[in-house]
């Protein structure tokens, strides 16, 4: 079959047929439903061929490991989605449902197939289900690699992972030309749905690239690490840990509270040599998630980010991180949870944009989830954040505090602020305010409280931290959900 490969490099673009040869084994590709033809006799498609209905669909290996794939043609009918079309990539979703493997989508469309109305829509509707169906029990990955617009972007949007490609990868509901004439809006197919607006502003995008191969590498380094089906582990890897790195542990955090530091230095401190793979590194920065190896155990890391907005949590961050939770307990995932956070945003913007639900979204995510977890709290956890970042209430296995960490209701100032308010007014000398501050977090503040009442586990000095986490994974191997209530489904404040 003759491809054109060289209208797709006009675009920018690599063929259909490259994208499938780059990120699968070689030679390991094989074809299924290549023969199938469209019979639509309206506007003009009687007769008329498409060959293989505009979407390449099959199997083969990353790795060794077999995965389905699909990829659209943008040189058959702008990839536009037929009945036919979305049949085939349902019937791929079905076969890997049964055969328990990844499902990889390369999405590079013109959206639905107008001449064939609502049978195309019924196509659409086909895929959705399949990917509701694999949801939580197969990974599903979607690469948008040119144009997915209209119906096409609730297919990706139900996936695990998405992946954008610079200046070709667009996803919206609708185009520039109909934000025109429909609301008399001038803007850009880019502004609207372009790879930077969904990796750094709606949250879309998980992975951003500038180029298809870095992207597709990237593909096959994310299912290197995550279990390709329900039920499996991901295989323990041999290991090695610096131990110089438990050293430099405790000189990661400034002096000052209110002073911001990467927490990528403590998470690069605690897990294997093995490099930290971040996700959604780009959206909501106040918030960090990724996976790493403890002792060769997979394990999916949130921690705050006190290097943006002082790592306190708002509606984008509580989204990011209850997603990538709930990914993590449906395959299995060990969770480390790693604790520097003011408390949740304050305000009016985000009161508006619902930061109750939001937030609500979290906590949810923490609870209902029955993986082993482990918490460690490195300078400060207060108010209803420190309850909503994995604390025992919500179920964590163990919770370790640093000796100079702060768990509270609030900062010292503002506790002192309303507990002291009347001896503040008489002694307005800025010593005694401060020695007000001083008395009360060192009375008030410490860890030990909290390890008195049994709310922690621990109090831990900070070369103890790597040690101990690993002792804690190790313990909870073997660990079984506790029986579940009765009941169909919980109803999480989506």
């Amino acid at each position: 079959m003759g491809y054109d490969f060289e209208k797709q490099h006009q675009k920018g673009k690599l063929h259909a047929v490259e994208r499938i040869n780059l990120l699968l084994d070689k030679g390991s590709f094989q074809e299924t439903y290549e023969g199938v033809q469209q019979t639509s006799l309206s506007f003009g498609l009687a007769g008329k061929e498409i060959p293989y209905d505009g979407v390449i669909t099959g199997f083969g290996t990353i790795d060794g490991q077999t995965v389905a794939l699909y990829a659209q043609d943008f040189t058959v009918v702008g990839g536009t989605l037929g009945n036919l079309h979305g049949q085939k990539i349902a019937e791929l979703y079905k076969k890997a449902i049964d055969i328990r493997c990844p499902v990889i989508g390369i999405n590079d469309s013109g959206g639905a197939r107008i001449q064939e109305g609502v049978s195309a829509l019924a196509g659409y509707g086909d895929v959705f289900m399949q990917n509701v169906r694999a949801s939580g029990y197969i990974p599903q990955i979607s690469i948008i690699a040119g144009p997915c617009a209209g119906g096409a972007v609730y297919s990706p949007g139900i996936t695990d992972f998405i992946f954008v490609i610079d200046k070709i990868g667009l996803m919206f509901i609708t185009g520039a030309k109909v934000v025109k004439a429909a609301m008399g809006i001038e803007t850009t197919d880019d502004d609207l749905g372009g790879s930077i607006i969904h990796a750094q502003k709606s949250g879309v995008a998980h992975f951003r690239y500038h180029g298809e191969e870095q992207c597709y590498r990237d593909v096959r380094k994310l299912l290197s690490y995550i279990p390709h089906r329900i039920g499996d582990n991901a295989p323990a890897r041999r290991f090695q840990f610096a131990q110089s790195k438990i050293k430099s542990i405790g000189s990661v955090i400034p002096g000052s509270r209110k002073q911001g530091y990467d927490i990528r230095k403590i998470i690069d401190a605690v897990i294997d040599d093995d490099p930290f793979f971040e996700v959604h590194a780009e959206f909501a920065q106040n918030i960090v998630v990724g996976f790493a190896y403890i002792e060769g155990r997979l394990t999916g890391i949130i921690a705050n980010q006190p290097a943006c907005l002082g790592g306190i949590a708002d509606s984008d961050a509580s989204d990011k991180a209850a997603r990538f939770i709930r990914y993590c307990d449906a395959f299995n995932i060990q969770l480390l949870t790693i604790v520097d956070i003011p408390g949740f945003v304050p305000g009016l913007d985000e009161e508006k944009k619902g930061i109750i639900r939001h937030g609500a979204k979290l906590i949810y995510a923490y609870a209902e989830s029955t993986v082993p977890k482990i918490t460690l709290i490195v300078r400060k956890a207060y108010g209803g954040a420190y309850i909503a970042m994995c604390s025992k209430h919500l179920g964590a296995d163990f919770v370790f505090a640093w000796d100079s960490a702060e768990i509270a209701v609030m900062g010292v100032e503002g506790a002192v602020a309303i507990l002291f308010n009347q001896k503040r007014a008489e002694h307005r000398d800025g010593k005694d305010i401060k020695q007000l501050q001083d008395d009360y977090e060192k009375t008030y503040m410490t860890p030990k409280i909290a390890a008195e009442r049994g709310y922690i586990t621990g109090v831990i000095v900070p070369e103890e931290t790597r040690p101990k986490i690993a002792w804690g994974f190790r313990i909870l191997e073997s660990k079984k959900p506790r029986g579940a209530i009765g009941k169909k489904h919980g109803n999480i404040p989506l």
